[in-house]
């Protein structure tokens, strides 16, 4: 598989950056994995791992790209900003959740 490649972009006005650290905007941690994943068209069943490096500001575009890992049931992500600074990686689990 070639690795995918996708964009997400943050409002300038998201509702999560002025509340989140106050007159410091930063789109949260949790809100970040949450698009990431549903950049994902096989679905996630959990996230192994995540590291964050840098903020992401509202008002910024984060470019994700997916890679295999070792076994064809998990992913590699990395979120670069679009002046290329990472900003996040991290594994996750392919397929859904058990019911």
């Amino acid at each position: 598989m070639m690795p995918m490649e996708v964009e997400i972009n943050f409002a300038g006005d998201h509702p999560s950056g002025a509340g989140h650290f106050p007159e410091n905007p930063v789109i949260p941690g949790a809100l970040i994995l949450d698009e990431v994943i549903a950049t994902l068209p096989d679905g996630a069943a959990g996230i192994r791992s995540a590291k964050f490096l840098h903020p992401v500001r509202p008002g910024e575009t984060l470019r994700v790209r997916w890679t295999e890992a070792a076994s064809a049931a998990v992913k590699k992500f990395e979120c670069r900003l679009a002046g290329g600074a990472l900003v996040a990686s991290g594994i996750v689990e392919i397929g859904h959740p058990p019911a």
